[in-house]
């Protein structure tokens, strides 16, 4: 009867062991997802990395400088220096035709307005996708621009793409009110916003 001990013994030994064992067969436990927060993807995504635009004086002042424009998350980021601007605010935005020729750049158009909203300032409810804040030259007449466009692009063939129209400066600011266009003046400085070479 020994025997028979022993081996439910050792039987019982062996079971409890293999009850308690991680099994071989179990799957690998799944990953964990990235903690990093959930970016929305912009109306249009751009595929152009930089773009320049080269102003020049309108309307017979002596305006002039270049910005550059880069992809910036939702929109493009414009960044440079104007000169030769009257002390004080300035309507600035990007219009429908980039098409400098005329003397006062009246052939730019009107602003650039996929939508067909109403004018107003950027970042309401109801503004052109050209509408930008004003830019403030300092008393030697010089505007640091650092402004970010929301819901624009560079390249893509989108209807919010704004590679080869114009940005265009006003003699006095936008009241992000008139309508169709702020009442910001004559258009002191106007460029084509081109691909950078």
């Amino acid at each position: 009867m020994r025997p028979v001990l022993l081996i439910a013994a050792l039987a019982t030994v062996a079971l409890s062991a293999c009850a308690t064992a991680p099994s071989s067969s179990r799957s690998a436990p799944v990953p964990r997802q990235s903690s990093s927060p959930t970016i929305l993807t912009a109306p249009a995504a751009s595929t152009i990395p930089a773009a320049v635009v080269h102003l020049a004086g309108a309307s017979g002042s002596l305006v002039s400088g270049t910005l550059a424009l880069v992809p910036l998350h939702g929109g493009v980021r414009v960044t440079g220096d104007l000169g030769g601007l009257a002390p004080g605010s300035h309507g600035f935005h990007i219009h429908q035709t980039g098409d400098c020729t005329a003397a006062d750049a009246s052939s730019a158009g009107g602003h650039f307005n996929p939508t067909g909203s109403g004018h107003g300032r950027a970042g309401t409810a109801m503004h052109h996708a050209g509408d930008i804040d004003n830019i403030v030259a300092d008393a030697s007449g010089v505007a640091h621009v650092d402004a970010q466009l929301r819901g624009v692009s560079l390249g893509g063939a989108a209807a919010t793409d704004i590679v080869g129209r114009a940005l265009v400066v006003h003699a006095a600011p936008d009241d992000y009110q008139s309508q169709p266009a702020g009442n910001s003046g004559a258009r002191v400085g106007c460029g084509v916003i081109l691909v950078r070479r």
